[in-house]
Protein backbone atom coordinates (compact mmCIF):
# COMPACT_ATOMS: atom_id res chain seq x y z
CA UNK A 1 0.00 0.00 0.00
CA UNK A 2 1.07 3.57 -1.29
CA UNK A 3 0.37 6.54 0.29
CA UNK A 4 0.75 10.61 -1.31
CA UNK A 5 -1.29 13.34 -1.49
CA UNK A 6 1.09 15.71 -3.36
CA UNK A 7 2.43 15.93 -7.09
CA UNK A 8 5.94 15.68 -5.62
CA UNK A 9 4.95 12.49 -3.96
CA UNK A 10 3.07 11.04 -6.79
CA UNK A 11 6.30 11.35 -8.54
CA UNK A 12 8.73 9.62 -6.04
CA UNK A 13 6.28 6.95 -5.11
CA UNK A 14 5.96 5.88 -8.41
CA UNK A 15 9.63 5.71 -9.20
CA UNK A 16 9.78 3.53 -6.23
CA UNK A 17 7.01 1.40 -7.27
CA UNK A 18 9.07 0.88 -10.36
CA UNK A 19 12.31 0.49 -8.57
CA UNK A 20 10.63 -2.52 -5.91
CA UNK A 21 9.51 -4.49 -9.28
CA UNK A 22 13.03 -4.17 -10.85
CA UNK A 23 14.68 -4.97 -7.75
CA UNK A 24 12.21 -7.87 -7.43
CA UNK A 25 10.68 -9.28 -10.48
CA UNK A 26 10.22 -12.58 -9.53
CA UNK A 27 7.51 -11.44 -6.83
CA UNK A 28 4.51 -10.62 -8.28
CA UNK A 29 3.79 -6.98 -6.78
CA UNK A 30 0.81 -5.59 -6.55
CA UNK A 31 0.17 -1.64 -5.53
CA UNK A 32 -2.88 0.51 -4.37
CA UNK A 33 -3.29 3.64 -2.24
CA UNK A 34 -3.64 7.16 -2.89
CA UNK A 35 -1.48 8.71 -5.52
CA UNK A 36 -2.03 10.26 -9.41
CA UNK A 37 -0.93 10.21 -12.77
CA UNK A 38 2.65 9.27 -11.80
CA UNK A 39 1.53 6.34 -9.89
CA UNK A 40 -1.14 4.75 -12.08
CA UNK A 41 1.51 4.55 -14.79
CA UNK A 42 3.54 2.72 -12.52
CA UNK A 43 0.71 0.11 -12.08
CA UNK A 44 -0.80 1.28 -8.46
CA UNK A 45 -4.46 1.49 -8.35
CA UNK A 46 -5.68 4.53 -6.96
CA UNK A 47 -8.43 4.45 -4.42
CA UNK A 48 -7.96 8.51 -4.25
CA UNK A 49 -6.98 11.04 -6.48
CA UNK A 50 -4.27 13.43 -5.36
CA UNK A 51 -5.92 15.97 -7.26
CA UNK A 52 -8.99 15.84 -4.76
CA UNK A 53 -6.60 16.50 -1.95
CA UNK A 54 -4.50 19.55 -2.81
CA UNK A 55 -5.24 21.69 0.11
CA UNK A 56 -2.88 23.87 2.23
CA UNK A 57 -3.53 26.27 5.07
CA UNK A 58 -5.30 25.62 8.68
CA UNK A 59 -9.31 26.67 7.33
CA UNK A 60 -8.97 25.65 3.82
CA UNK A 61 -8.25 22.13 5.50
CA UNK A 62 -10.90 22.36 8.01
CA UNK A 63 -13.37 23.20 5.52
CA UNK A 64 -11.69 20.13 3.75
CA UNK A 65 -12.38 17.76 6.69
CA UNK A 66 -15.39 15.37 6.15
CA UNK A 67 -13.45 14.70 2.53
CA UNK A 68 -10.20 14.60 4.16
CA UNK A 69 -11.76 11.90 6.75
CA UNK A 70 -13.47 9.86 3.89
CA UNK A 71 -10.49 9.38 2.52
CA UNK A 72 -8.51 8.06 6.00
CA UNK A 73 -11.65 6.02 6.62
CA UNK A 74 -11.59 4.56 2.91
CA UNK A 75 -7.66 3.85 2.87
CA UNK A 76 -7.84 2.05 6.26
CA UNK A 77 -10.65 -0.05 5.17
CA UNK A 78 -8.74 -1.11 2.17
CA UNK A 79 -5.68 -1.77 4.45
CA UNK A 80 -7.91 -3.75 6.76
CA UNK A 81 -9.60 -6.05 3.33
CA UNK A 82 -6.12 -6.31 1.07
CA UNK A 83 -3.30 -6.96 4.06
CA UNK A 84 -0.75 -5.33 2.52
CA UNK A 85 3.21 -6.99 3.00
CA UNK A 86 3.86 -3.17 3.86
CA UNK A 87 2.47 0.13 4.08
CA UNK A 88 4.68 2.81 2.13
CA UNK A 89 4.02 6.87 3.32
CA UNK A 90 5.46 9.01 1.02
CA UNK A 91 5.81 12.62 2.45
CA UNK A 92 2.01 14.57 2.99
CA UNK A 93 2.87 14.77 6.70
CA UNK A 94 -0.50 16.16 7.96
CA UNK A 95 -2.35 13.16 6.87
CA UNK A 96 -0.17 10.03 6.87
CA UNK A 97 1.41 10.42 9.84
CA UNK A 98 -2.36 10.33 11.37
CA UNK A 99 -2.69 7.13 8.72
CA UNK A 100 0.68 5.09 10.41
CA UNK A 101 -0.59 5.54 13.86
CA UNK A 102 -4.07 3.96 12.80
CA UNK A 103 -2.66 1.31 10.53
CA UNK A 104 -0.03 0.75 12.68
CA UNK A 105 -2.19 -0.01 15.55
CA UNK A 106 -4.10 -2.43 13.25
CA UNK A 107 -1.01 -4.42 12.57
CA UNK A 108 0.38 -2.68 9.40
CA UNK A 109 4.37 -2.62 9.23
CA UNK A 110 4.80 1.50 8.19
CA UNK A 111 7.73 2.22 6.20
CA UNK A 112 7.35 6.22 5.99
CA UNK A 113 9.54 7.83 2.66
CA UNK A 114 10.54 11.37 2.69
CA UNK A 115 10.95 12.92 5.96
CA UNK A 116 7.80 15.39 7.63
CA UNK A 117 10.40 18.12 8.15
CA UNK A 118 10.21 17.89 12.32
CA UNK A 119 13.71 18.86 12.06
CA UNK A 120 12.27 22.82 11.22
CA UNK A 121 8.51 22.48 13.43
CA UNK A 122 6.73 20.80 15.43
CA UNK A 123 9.40 18.15 16.84
CA UNK A 124 7.25 16.77 19.00
CA UNK A 125 5.78 14.54 16.08
CA UNK A 126 9.10 12.59 16.47
CA UNK A 127 7.01 10.47 19.28
CA UNK A 128 4.47 9.40 16.70
CA UNK A 129 7.19 8.72 14.30
CA UNK A 130 9.04 6.60 16.68
CA UNK A 131 6.19 4.74 17.80
CA UNK A 132 4.28 3.63 14.47
CA UNK A 133 6.99 3.63 12.31
CA UNK A 134 8.75 0.95 11.50
CA UNK A 135 12.22 2.57 9.17
CA UNK A 136 12.15 6.01 8.02
CA UNK A 137 13.68 6.60 4.24
CA UNK A 138 15.39 10.22 4.51
CA UNK A 139 16.42 12.27 1.42
CA UNK A 140 18.12 15.11 3.05
CA UNK A 141 21.65 14.97 4.16
CA UNK A 142 21.56 15.56 7.79
CA UNK A 143 18.22 14.10 8.76
CA UNK A 144 20.05 10.37 9.75
CA UNK A 145 21.53 12.03 12.31
CA UNK A 146 18.48 13.56 13.56
CA UNK A 147 16.22 10.23 13.34
CA UNK A 148 19.48 8.60 15.09
CA UNK A 149 19.31 10.83 18.01
CA UNK A 150 15.85 10.08 18.57
CA UNK A 151 16.27 6.44 18.68
CA UNK A 152 14.76 5.71 15.36
CA UNK A 153 15.48 3.19 13.15
CA UNK A 154 16.55 4.87 9.64
CA UNK A 155 18.46 4.89 6.73
CA UNK A 156 19.24 7.86 4.08
CA UNK A 157 18.86 7.30 0.71
CA UNK A 158 19.65 10.33 -0.95
CA UNK A 159 17.37 12.60 -2.56
CA UNK A 160 14.68 10.91 -5.50
CA UNK A 161 14.83 14.62 -7.51
CA UNK A 162 18.18 13.43 -8.77
CA UNK A 163 16.71 10.50 -10.30
CA UNK A 164 13.66 12.10 -11.86
CA UNK A 165 15.09 15.56 -13.24
CA UNK A 166 15.92 15.24 -16.78
CA UNK A 167 16.58 18.21 -19.18
CA UNK A 168 15.42 17.41 -23.09
CA UNK A 169 16.03 20.45 -25.17
CA UNK A 170 18.46 23.08 -25.11
CA UNK A 171 17.12 26.64 -24.03
CA UNK A 172 16.85 27.48 -27.59
CA UNK A 173 14.87 24.08 -28.78
CA UNK A 174 12.74 25.25 -25.78
CA UNK A 175 12.76 28.59 -26.92
CA UNK A 176 11.34 27.95 -30.67
CA UNK A 177 8.65 25.80 -28.97
CA UNK A 178 7.22 28.63 -27.12
CA UNK A 179 7.42 30.85 -29.68
CA UNK A 180 10.18 33.11 -27.29
CA UNK A 181 13.41 34.54 -27.93
CA UNK A 182 16.33 32.61 -26.47
CA UNK A 183 18.25 36.19 -26.47
CA UNK A 184 15.97 37.85 -24.12
CA UNK A 185 15.55 36.88 -20.21
CA UNK A 186 13.16 34.25 -19.66
CA UNK A 187 12.09 34.42 -16.24
CA UNK A 188 9.98 31.24 -14.90
CA UNK A 189 7.24 31.71 -11.69
CA UNK A 190 5.95 29.07 -10.07
CA UNK A 191 3.05 29.58 -7.65
CA UNK A 192 3.00 26.24 -6.48
CA UNK A 193 0.56 23.23 -7.18
CA UNK A 194 -2.09 23.38 -4.15
CA UNK A 195 -4.94 25.59 -4.92
CA UNK A 196 -4.99 27.91 -1.62
CA UNK A 197 -1.48 28.45 -3.26
CA UNK A 198 -2.37 29.45 -6.44
CA UNK A 199 -5.21 31.61 -4.46
CA UNK A 200 -2.20 33.42 -2.07
CA UNK A 201 1.24 33.47 -3.97
CA UNK A 202 -0.43 33.82 -7.69
CA UNK A 203 -1.85 37.45 -7.11
CA UNK A 204 0.89 38.88 -6.53
CA UNK A 205 3.37 37.17 -8.89
CA UNK A 206 1.00 38.25 -11.41
CA UNK A 207 0.60 42.02 -10.69
CA UNK A 208 4.55 41.32 -10.55
CA UNK A 209 4.48 40.20 -14.51
CA UNK A 210 2.08 42.80 -15.17
CA UNK A 211 4.85 45.89 -13.67
CA UNK A 212 7.60 44.54 -15.46
CA UNK A 213 5.84 43.99 -18.78
CA UNK A 214 5.21 47.65 -18.37
CA UNK A 215 8.94 48.83 -17.51
CA UNK A 216 10.93 46.22 -19.56
CA UNK A 217 8.90 44.59 -22.50
CA UNK A 218 11.66 42.71 -23.85
CA UNK A 219 11.38 40.56 -20.76
CA UNK A 220 9.70 36.90 -21.31
CA UNK A 221 7.34 35.74 -18.19
CA UNK A 222 6.64 32.02 -18.12
CA UNK A 223 4.53 30.00 -15.80
CA UNK A 224 4.79 26.57 -15.91
CA UNK A 225 2.14 24.53 -14.66
CA UNK A 226 1.87 22.27 -11.70
CA UNK A 227 0.83 18.45 -12.74
CA UNK A 228 -2.22 19.01 -10.08
CA UNK A 229 -3.47 22.32 -11.70
CA UNK A 230 -5.25 22.99 -15.02
CA UNK A 231 -4.81 26.08 -16.95
CA UNK A 232 -8.59 26.74 -16.38
CA UNK A 233 -7.68 27.39 -12.74
CA UNK A 234 -5.08 29.80 -13.19
CA UNK A 235 -5.77 33.41 -13.78
CA UNK A 236 -3.40 35.30 -16.58
CA UNK A 237 -1.88 38.86 -17.66
CA UNK A 238 -1.15 39.88 -20.88
CA UNK A 239 2.29 38.38 -22.09
CA UNK A 240 2.46 35.58 -19.72
CA UNK A 241 3.28 32.23 -21.18
CA UNK A 242 1.42 29.11 -19.97
CA UNK A 243 3.88 25.77 -19.82
CA UNK A 244 1.85 22.57 -19.29
CA UNK A 245 4.32 19.91 -18.42
CA UNK A 246 7.26 20.74 -19.05
CA UNK A 247 8.56 22.37 -15.93
CA UNK A 248 11.97 20.99 -15.76
CA UNK A 249 12.69 22.20 -19.27
CA UNK A 250 11.23 25.68 -19.00
CA UNK A 251 13.57 25.84 -15.17
CA UNK A 252 16.39 25.01 -17.48
CA UNK A 253 15.92 27.46 -19.83
CA UNK A 254 15.18 30.52 -17.66
CA UNK A 255 17.64 33.27 -16.43
CA UNK A 256 15.81 33.62 -13.21
CA UNK A 257 13.12 31.51 -11.76
CA UNK A 258 10.68 32.99 -8.84
CA UNK A 259 9.66 30.02 -7.00
CA UNK A 260 6.73 28.57 -4.27
CA UNK A 261 8.90 27.50 -1.16
CA UNK A 262 8.71 23.67 -1.37
CA UNK A 263 9.80 20.40 -4.01
CA UNK A 264 10.24 23.15 -6.36
CA UNK A 265 12.66 25.04 -4.73
CA UNK A 266 15.00 22.05 -4.68
CA UNK A 267 14.34 21.09 -8.22
CA UNK A 268 15.17 24.68 -9.17
CA UNK A 269 18.67 24.50 -7.33
CA UNK A 270 19.40 21.03 -8.87
CA UNK A 271 19.12 22.50 -12.40
CA UNK A 272 21.07 25.37 -11.30
CA UNK A 273 18.83 28.13 -11.99
CA UNK A 274 19.07 30.96 -9.82
CA UNK A 275 15.88 32.00 -7.98
CA UNK A 276 13.77 33.92 -5.42
CA UNK A 277 12.17 31.96 -3.23
CA UNK A 278 8.60 33.28 -2.48
CA UNK A 279 5.62 32.38 0.10
CA UNK A 280 2.34 33.62 1.14
CA UNK A 281 -0.68 32.19 3.27
CA UNK A 282 -3.60 33.37 4.71
CA UNK A 283 -2.39 35.99 7.69
CA UNK A 284 -4.45 34.02 9.91
CA UNK A 285 -2.42 30.63 9.18
CA UNK A 286 0.81 32.59 9.16
CA UNK A 287 0.31 34.03 12.71
CA UNK A 288 -0.60 30.84 13.45
CA UNK A 289 2.23 29.04 11.58
CA UNK A 290 4.91 30.89 11.54
CA UNK A 291 6.18 31.31 15.31
CA UNK A 292 6.33 27.21 15.50
CA UNK A 293 9.11 27.67 12.80
CA UNK A 294 12.59 26.79 13.74
CA UNK A 295 14.82 26.95 11.49
CA UNK A 296 16.20 30.76 10.05
CA UNK A 297 15.14 29.98 6.32
CA UNK A 298 12.49 28.13 4.39
CA UNK A 299 13.88 27.61 1.08
CA UNK A 300 15.59 24.03 0.99
CA UNK A 301 18.55 25.80 -0.87
CA UNK A 302 19.58 27.82 1.94
CA UNK A 303 18.40 24.91 4.65
CA UNK A 304 20.92 22.81 3.24
CA UNK A 305 23.65 25.73 2.48
CA UNK A 306 23.01 26.65 5.79
CA UNK A 307 23.54 30.18 4.56
CA UNK A 308 21.04 32.07 1.99
CA UNK A 309 21.81 31.81 -1.64
CA UNK A 310 18.40 32.71 -2.77
CA UNK A 311 16.83 35.55 -1.29
CA UNK A 312 13.30 34.72 0.11
CA UNK A 313 10.27 37.20 0.02
CA UNK A 314 7.43 35.91 2.58
CA UNK A 315 4.07 36.84 3.31
CA UNK A 316 3.89 40.67 3.84
CA UNK A 317 7.18 40.89 1.85
CA UNK A 318 5.62 39.48 -1.05
CA UNK A 319 4.37 42.16 -2.83
CA UNK A 320 5.08 43.85 -6.55
CA UNK A 321 7.00 46.33 -5.14
CA UNK A 322 9.87 43.83 -3.44
CA UNK A 323 9.37 41.38 -5.81
CA UNK A 324 9.92 43.32 -9.11
CA UNK A 325 13.11 45.38 -7.19
CA UNK A 326 14.43 41.60 -6.44
CA UNK A 327 14.13 40.44 -10.17
CA UNK A 328 15.41 43.81 -11.92
CA UNK A 329 18.25 43.23 -9.22
CA UNK A 330 19.28 39.99 -10.21
CA UNK A 331 18.27 40.09 -14.37
CA UNK A 332 20.75 43.41 -14.66
CA UNK A 333 23.53 41.74 -12.24
CA UNK A 334 25.27 38.82 -14.77
CA UNK A 335 28.14 38.46 -11.74
CA UNK A 336 25.42 38.13 -9.18
CA UNK A 337 23.43 35.32 -10.91
CA UNK A 338 27.00 33.70 -11.87
CA UNK A 339 28.08 33.55 -8.11
CA UNK A 340 24.07 31.94 -7.33
CA UNK A 341 24.36 28.95 -10.06
CA UNK A 342 28.03 27.71 -8.52
CA UNK A 343 26.51 27.78 -5.11
CA UNK A 344 23.26 26.17 -6.04
CA UNK A 345 26.22 23.38 -7.92
CA UNK A 346 27.14 22.82 -4.16
CA UNK A 347 23.65 22.10 -2.87
CA UNK A 348 23.60 19.50 -5.57
CA UNK A 349 26.96 18.32 -4.83
CA UNK A 350 25.83 18.26 -1.19
CA UNK A 351 22.39 15.73 -1.90
CA UNK A 352 24.83 12.66 -3.13
CA UNK A 353 24.23 10.41 -5.73
CA UNK A 354 21.28 9.21 -8.03
CA UNK A 355 19.24 6.14 -7.87
CA UNK A 356 17.60 7.09 -4.50
CA UNK A 357 14.60 5.41 -5.38
CA UNK A 358 16.81 2.09 -5.72
CA UNK A 359 18.16 2.79 -2.71
CA UNK A 360 14.97 2.87 -1.15
CA UNK A 361 13.34 0.46 -2.63
CA UNK A 362 16.47 -2.31 -1.46
CA UNK A 363 15.87 -0.89 2.41
CA UNK A 364 12.31 -2.13 2.23
CA UNK A 365 13.44 -5.46 0.78
CA UNK A 366 16.27 -5.67 3.48
CA UNK A 367 13.51 -4.97 5.99
CA UNK A 368 10.56 -7.28 4.64
CA UNK A 369 12.77 -10.52 4.42
CA UNK A 370 14.88 -9.56 7.95
CA UNK A 371 11.30 -9.63 9.35
CA UNK A 372 10.05 -13.18 7.80
CA UNK A 373 13.33 -14.78 9.27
Amino acid sequence: MVVTGEASGDKHAARLIDALRQLDPASDWQFFGSGGDEMRAAGAKTLVDIRELAIMGLFEVLRALPRFWQVFKQLRQAARAQHPDAVILVDWPEFNLRLAKRLARDGHRIFYYISPQIWAWRTYRIRTIRRYVEKMLVILPFEKSFYERHGVEVDDVGHPLLDSIRIKRSRAEFAADYGLDPSRPIIAFLPGSRHSEIRYILPPLLETIARLRETHPDWQPILPLARTLSRDEVATVPGLTIIERDTYDALAAADLAIVASGTATLETAIIGTPLIVVYRASELNWRIFHPLIRVPWVGMPNLIAGHQIAPELLQGNLNADRLSAEICRLIEDPLQLAAMREALGKVREALGSAAASDRAAAAILKQLREKKK
